[in-house]
C-alpha cells in the first residue's frame, strides 16, 4: 500500500481556546514561516485531511474553517451531532459512534441496577450543557431523576487552575444529595484533575468528603490521567467506577514497540524527551553541564514501571480511533492510486499525481472505504459517516500504589437502527469498599416492599414517593411497583398482600360431615320408603290398601323413593352428566309424586260427592280419571324439561368470585327462566293439591285421608316457599345443601303424612284393617 510514499503529519494544540483553535487550523492550511491566512507562499506540502478534535467544541471550531475548503475531518472523540443529516458533504468522519448510543447505554446501565436517584457532574462548557439537554429528558422518559447538577469550571490557564487549591470547593452537596449513591461525570481529559482540585482531597481516605463512597459513571471523553504536578494523587475515590470507553483492541506489535522506546535513539520526536522527564521525574543533562546522579534520565527507564495514571502499556480507545483514522486515509489514498494506475507509467509519476491531489477528492473514496485493520476488525463508515461498532463498559480497580486497572465488564453495540445490544457482567464488578461488596442502592427513598405500591409525594420529583399498602383484593409481589394488581381468578391475595394463594376447589362431597349426613338421611328415607312399599305390596288385598287406590299408591311410593335417591345426584363434584340430569330428573319425579297426590285428593272428594242422591259424579269415579290426572300432570312437566334440555341445558361451571378463597364447582342451571318455570309448575301442582285437600278436609272418612293430604301439602309448600329465598341467598355447599334438604324434607313429609297412619294400622292395628271397621267408621 502506497509504495515509496510517506504520509507526513503535524500535531497542533488547541489550548482549550476557540481563538487558538481557529489560528492553529489556519496555520495548518496556509503553512509558512509567517502567519498569512488565505495566502499560499512558496513551496509546501499539501494538507489532505485533519484528524481531530477530541471534544465537540474543538471539532466544530475546526470544522468552521475546514468546511470552507472541503478538507476531510476525521474525529476520534464521541459527541452528539445531528447537523450531518442535512449536509451533502459531511463535516466529520467519525471514527467513534456518536454519543446518542452512549446516552442510551447510561440509561440501560441505570435501569439494570435500578438506580433512579442520580447526581450529575459536568464540565462547565457548551458540551456539558448539551449533555444535560439530551440526558435529562431521557431520565424523565425512563423513570430516572437527577438529584442535583454540579458544574466544574473549565480554566484555560494552568495558573488559574492551580489557584483553586486555596478557594472553597464548588462541589457542595446538601443532605438530600447524599441519598444519590450514583454520580455521572461528563467532561474531557482534564476533568478528573479539576474535580480532584475542587474537592480538596489529595487524601481520598477522608470519609467526610461528600463525594466519597459513590459509584462514578464516567463518559468516554473523560480520562484518568495524571500530570507531573499531580504525581502523588490517587484515584481511590473512584474505586469501582464504571467507565464508558471507546472500543479498542490490542494492535499486534504495539506493546513491543512501547517497550523498545528509548528517547536517546529516537530522532525528530518533539514530545518524547519532555514526556520522559515528567513521567520519570528526571532531567536529561544539557551538553557541558555536570551530571547529577539522583535526577538524571538515563534513557533506560522502562515505561511499564509507570503507574497507569501516568502511562498505560495498552492502546486506549482514543489512540485506537486515531490509529484507524490514519489507516482510513491511507486506504483512501491507495484507492485513488489504484483508480489512476492505468494512466501511470512509473513510480515518479504516481508520486507527482498524489502530491497534486486536492483534499475534496478524498470524500468519495472515504465514504465508501472498507478495510481490515491489523487488529482483525473490519472498519467502514455507515450512511451517517461514522464507524459502526459501540462502546466498551469498564470497571476501574484501584491499587494502594496509586495505580489502577480497567477491566471490561460489558459493552453497548449499535448494529443497526433497530438493533442495540447492552451487555454487562455484574459478577465481575469490583465495587467501592464503602459498599461492602454489595450492589449499591441509589434511590430517593427505600424501595416499596411487596404488598405495597408507590404513592406520589406532593411537590417532589416522581422518583421520591411514599409506600401505601395495596387495596383490598390486590397484591404486589415485587419491590417498587407502580400499582398493585389482582390475582388470577383461581387465586386470592395473601394476608400480607405480597403473593397469591391458590383457591381451594369447593363442592359438597360425600367425605365431609354434611355430605355424609345428607347421604345417610337420603339412604334412610329410601330404605323406609322401600319398607312401606313392601308392606303395601304384602297387604295389597287388605281393605285399607284397596280403599286408597292401590295402583296410584304404588306409583306415589316409587316416585317418593326416586325423589330420595335423586338427592344423591346433588352430592359430589358436579360433572357434565350429573348437571344435565339432576334438576330435570328431580322435577319430573317430584311432579309425578305431586300429581299422584292431586289425583288421590280429587278421587277422595269425588267419592263423597258421588254418594249423594241423584249425583252425576259416579261416572268420574273410574281408575281412568285418576291415571289421567297423574299422567297429564307429569307430561306437562316433562315438556318443560324437554324444552329446557334442548335449548340451554345445565352444565358444570366454576364460580371464582362468590367466595374469596374458594372455587365453587357448581352446576350452572343454563336457562334460568326454564328452571323457575319447572319450579313454578311444581309449586302450582302442590298448591292445587293443597286447595282440593283443604276443601275436603271435613269429609267423614274413617281414616280422614283428606286431612293428612292437607297437612302434608301445607308442609310441602312451606318447605319450598322457604327454599326459594334461601337458595338465592347462599352459594357453594350451602346452596346445594339447601336444595337437598328441601327435597328430603318435602318427600319425607309426603311419606310420613300420607302413609304413616296406614302403616300404623297395617302393622300395629291389623284388627282395624277390615271392611267392617272401615264401613262402621264411615257410617
Amino acid at each position: 500500500m502506497l509504495p515509496n510514499i510517506t504520509l507526513g503529519f503535524h500535531i497542533s494544540d488547541t489550548y482549550y481556546d476557540a481563538k487558538m483553535t481557529y489560528r492553529t487550523t489556519l496555520e495548518l492550511i496556509f503553512k509558512s514561516h509567517t502567519f498569512l491566512p488565505n495566502y499560499k507562499c512558496g513551496t509546501q506540502k499539501n494538507l489532505l485531511a485533519v484528524i481531530g478534535g477530541l471534544g465537540s467544541d474543538t471539532s466544530f471550531h475546526v470544522m468552521n474553517i475546514l468546511g470552507l475548503h472541503k478538507i476531510p475531518q476525521l474525529t476520534y472523540g464521541s459527541f452528539a451531532i445531528d447537523e450531518t443529516k442535512t449536509m451533502e458533504v459531511p463535516p466529520f468522519y467519525r471514527m467513534v459512534p456518536n454519543e446518542n448510543l452512549q446516552y442510551m447505554g447510561i440509561i440501560w446501565l441505570l435501569q439494570h441496577f435500578r438506580w433512579t436517584w442520580v447526581g450529575l457532574v459536568v464540565v462547565d462548557d457548551n458540551s456539558g450543557e448539551q449533555f444535560l439537554r439530551i440526558l435529562e429528558p431521557l431520565f424523565s422518559k425512563h423513570g430516572i431523576c437527577s438529584a442535583f447538577t454540579k458544574r466544574i469550571p473549565q480554566e484555560v490557564r494552568m495558573e488559574e487552575f492551580i489557584n483553586h487549591f486555596s478557594r472553597s470547593s464548588p462541589i457542595d452537596l446538601s443532605r438530600e444529595d447524599y441519598r444519590a449513591s450514583t454520580m455521572i461525570m461528563y467532561g474531557e481529559s482534564l476533568t478528573i484533575l479539576r474535580l480532584k482540585t475542587f474537592i480538596h482531597s489529595p487524601e481520598s481516605e477522608n470519609t467526610e468528603n461528600p463525594l466519597f463512597g459513590k459509584v462514578w459513571i464516567v463518559t468516554t471523553q473523560t480520562d484518568f490521567i495524571l500530570t507531573g504536578a499531580a504525581r502523588g494523587w490517587d484515584f481511590q475515590m473512584f474505586q469501582g467506577a464504571i467507565l464508558f470507553a471507546i472500543h479498542t483492541k490490542e494492535v499486534p506489535g504495539f506493546r513491543e514497540f512501547l517497550q523498545n522506546i528509548n528517547p536517546t535513539r529516537t530522532e525528530r520526536d518533539g514530545f518524547l524527551k519532555n514526556f520522559w522527564e515528567q513521567a520519570f521525574d528526571c532531567l536529561f543533562p544539557d551538553p557541558g553541564m555536570p551530571v547529577m546522579d539522583d535526577d538524571t534520565c538515563t534513557g533506560e527507564e522502562r515505561p511499564e514501571s509507570l503507574i497507569a495514571g501516568l502511562f498505560e502499556m495498552h492502546m486506549t480507545g482514543h489512540s485506537y480511533s486515531i490509529y484507524n483514522a490514519v489507516h482510513a486515509l491511507a486506504h483512501a489514498l491507495h484507492a485513488i492510486d489504484l483508480s489512476k494506475s492505468k494512466r501511470r507509467s512509473n513510480i515518479v509519476g504516481r508520486n507527482i499525481q498524489l502530491q497534486s491531489l486536492q483534499p475534496w477528492q478524498l470524500h468519495q473514496f472515504l465514504q465508501g472505504i472498507s478495510f481490515n485493520n491489523s487488529a482483525g476488525e473490519t472498519m467502514s463508515f455507515n450512511d451517517q459517516w461514522e464507524m459502526s461498532g459501540g462502546f466498551d463498559i469498564m470497571n476501574l480497580v484501584t491499587f494502594p500504589n496509586n495505580s489502577f486497572q480497567r477491566i471490561k465488564i460489558g459493552s453497548v453495540v449499535h448494529y443497526a437502527a433497530d438493533r442495540r445490544i447492552f451487555t454487562i457482567s455484574e459478577d465481575n464488578i469490583v465495587w467501592h469498599r464503602y459498599f461492602n461488596e454489595v450492589v449499591p442502592l441509589s434511590v430517593c427513598n427505600e424501595y416499596c416492599h411487596p404488598g405495597h405500591q408507590k404513592k406520589r409525594k406532593e411537590g417532589e420529583q416522581f422518583c421520591c414517593y411514599d409506600c401505601a399498602p395495596c387495596p383490598e383484593g390486590k397484591i404486589s409481589n415485587q419491590t417498587d411497583v407502580e400499582d398493585c394488581f389482582k390475582c388470577p381468578e383461581d387465586q386470592y391475595p395473601s394476608n400480607n398482600k405480597n403473593h397469591c394463594n391458590p383457591k381451594v376447589v369447593h363442592f359438597l362431597s360425600y367425605e365431609e360431615p354434611l355430605g355424609k349426613g345428607l347421604a345417610s338421611t337420603a339412604a334412610s328415607f329410601s330404605f323406609i320408603t322401600t319398607l312401606v312399599f313392601a308392606s303395601f305390596v304384602k297387604h295389597k288385598d287388605t281393605p285399607i290398601v284397596k280403599a286408597n287406590n292401590r295402583d296410584l299408591t304404588y306409583i306415589l311410593l316409587i316416585s317418593l323413593l326416586l325423589c330420595f335417591l335423586t338427592s344423591l345426584l346433588f352430592l359430589g363434584q358436579p360433572g357434565k352428566v350429573t348437571c344435565l340430569l339432576r334438576q330435570p330428573a328431580f322435577s319430573i319425579i317430584f311432579s309425578v309424586a305431586v300429581s299422584c297426590v292431586l289425583a288421590k285428593t280429587i278421587i277422595v272428594s269425588l267419592a263423597f260427592m258421588a254418594t249423594k242422591p241423584g249425583s252425576s259424579v259416579k261416572k268420574w269415579m273410574g281408575k281412568k280419571v285418576s291415571y289421567s290426572i297423574a299422567v297429564s300432570g307429569s307430561l306437562l312437566q316433562m315438556c318443560f324439561c324437554t324444552v329446557w334440555l334442548s335449548t340451554f341445558p345445565p352444565f358444570p361451571d366454576l364460580d371464582m368470585h362468590s367466595v374469596n378463597e374458594e372455587i365453587i364447582v357448581q352446576c350452572n342451571e343454563g336457562s334460568v327462566t326454564m328452571f323457575y318455570c319447572v319450579l313454578g309448575y311444581m309449586g302450582l301442582l302442590a298448591i292445587s293439591s293443597f286447595i282440593v285437600a283443604f276443601l275436603a278436609r271435613k269429609l267423614p272418612d274413617s281414616f280422614n285421608e283428606a286431612k293428612f293430604i292437607t297437612f302434608s301439602m301445607l308442609a310441602f309448600c312451606s318447605v319450598w316457599l322457604s327454599f326459594v329465598p334461601t337458595y338465592l341467598s347462599t352459594r357453594g355447599k350451602g346452596m346445594v345443601a339447601v336444595e337437598i334438604f328441601s327435597i328430603l324434607a318435602s318427600s319425607a313429609v309426603l311419606l310420613g303424612c300420607i302413609f304413616f297412619p296406614k302403616c300404623y294400622i297395617i302393622v300395629l292395628r291389623p284388627e282395624l284393617n277390615s271392611r267392617e271397621q272401615i264401613m262402621r267408621r264411615k257410617n
